[in-house]
């Protein structure tokens, strides 16, 4: 039986943000074959900027955790608007990034928030592998920011 992401976005009462459009000259979406490139995703929640500031300083782990969780939701609204959920073959990687202070070290913890979402709404398509990078500064001042690459089916 085929996963509906849609349905599994509703039981965890989640909606999709509207579409963020890109902030130079790029797209947001890349298809290359059958592999699609998102750019990167920060916690945008229908043009409203959120979660700005430094891991450990202003946003607690546990913001890092929603920050980072909207991320993947508009990783899965360009999908679903660019590709279609119908298409995703699986979520192959993704690379979080994080602004934190000198002292924090939860960035597993906060990366969990886009990794967790994804297994929840694409089942096991949503099984990835990821990278993490801690850097100095994000545009905008976001705490954190998401890319993700999946396999898609040709038309």
């Amino acid at each position: 039986m085929p996963i509906n992401s849609i349905e599994n976005l509703k039981k965890l009462k989640l909606e999709l943000p509207k579409v963020s459009t890109p902030g130079g000259n790029y797209v947001s979406v890349n298809i290359r074959g059958n592999i699609a490139y998102i750019a990167i995703q920060f916690p945008i929640l229908n043009d409203e900027y959120l979660y700005q500031g430094r891991l450990g300083n202003e946003i607690t782990t546990e913001e890092g955790y929603k920050a980072m969780e909207l991320c993947a939701l508009n990783v899965l609204a360009q999908i679903n608007n660019k590709i279609g959920f119908n298409k995703v073959i699986g979520l192959n990687h993704v690379d979080a990034y994080f602004q934190s202070g000198t002292d924090w070290d939860d960035s597993p913890i906060v990366v969990n928030g886009a990794s967790d979402l994804f297994v929840k709404v694409l089942e096991d398509k949503g099984k990835h592998s990821r990278a993490i990078f801690g850097v100095e500064k994000l545009p905008r001042n976001f705490s954190v920011g998401l890319t993700a690459s999946l396999t898609i089916k040709k038309d």
